[in-house]
């Protein structure tokens, strides 16, 4: 009689939205997923929760000793200096020497980054290999953090998201049901992704490094760049509501994000541009 094989061990360190969905997914794959958190009363049922602090190096213990995989999956909380310097270099810093007290020496390392390591701002296209000079600390921490992944010994893939819209994200739906939208100048280039495409391009490159070495960095966002006064405009016309205030507040730079090393990859986004992937976000906003 065969002895049935270990399932193979992933961990998620900042299993919020994204992280939850995308262990929910790999648990139905078949792996056997941690997530590491500091309250694990929120994970989803399948999901084996590591109750711990990134920013606290002596609670990094008993992680699992045959982790095939680590995504690196946190979101900062607030816009804080501090905050942010806790959240990624600091975090990422005391994960890594964590697993290495521990003799744990993974496959495969995800670093989950941003867009706002770009400082491009006059409607440019950017790309993985464009200059990365940002004016912002949000931009220069989540560099310093990508560069801790890329140094630490580990096969390491840097995926930058722009935008991530999806439920519960409803900001700029908010916004518009009440009238303010955004002015048609100067016009500002936006970048988005669904939440349900950052879990998938995560699957598809977790699947692909299996059969081969993956690029340093890979940018995430979908096929659309869009004027956010055209956006706001035609979420208005969905929702039925008239824009009587244009407002141009939480617009940083106006760039556009290239996704075709992804798409190269052999990755098919699920919802292309936001004419396709707000639909079901503005009925359940609606309800």
């Amino acid at each position: 009689m065969k002895h049935k094989l270990n399932r193979e061990q992933i961990l998620i360190a900042g299993c919020g939205d994204i992280g939850s969905q995308l262990g929910l997914n790999l648990v139905t794959a078949g792996r056997q997923v941690f997530g590491l958190r500091r309250n694990i009363n929120q994970l989803p049922p399948g999901i084996q929760g590591i109750a711990a602090d990134l920013s606290q190096p002596d609670t990094l213990l008993n992680l699992p000793q045959q982790l095939d995989t680590l995504f690196y999956v946190v979101a900062a909380g607030s816009r804080d200096e501090s905050v942010y310097r806790r959240a990624y270099p600091d975090g990422m810093h005391n994960l890594l020497q964590a697993l290495q007290q521990q003799g744990i020496h993974p496959r495969q390392l995800f670093f989950i980054s941003s867009t706002a390591v770009y400082h491009q701002q006059n409607d440019e296209w950017v790309d993985e290999r464009s200059a990365t000079e940002p004016d912002n600390f949000s931009g220069r921490i989540m560099l310093e953090a990508e560069q801790i992944a890329l140094h630490s010994g580990i096969p390491a893939s840097i995926v930058r998201f722009s935008g991530i819209y999806g439920p519960g994200r409803n900001y700029m739906l908010s916004q518009v049901s009440r009238g303010i939208g955004h002015p048609a100048e100067p016009p500002r280039y936006s970048n988005r992704i669904h939440r349900d495409d950052c879990v998938g391009a995560l699957l598809y490159l977790y699947q692909l490094s299996k059969k081969q070495t993956l690029k340093p960095i890979y940018l995430a966002s979908d096929d659309q760049p869009a004027p956010l006064h055209e956006v706001s405009d035609w979420l208005a016309a969905q929702l039925g509501v008239e824009i009587t205030e244009r407002s141009a507040h939480r617009t940083i730079g106006s760039k556009r994000c290239s996704n075709t090393l992804l798409k190269q990859s052999g990755y098919r986004f699920r919802y292309p541009n936001y004419q396709t992937g707000y639909p079901e976000l503005i009925r359940a906003f609606l309800r």
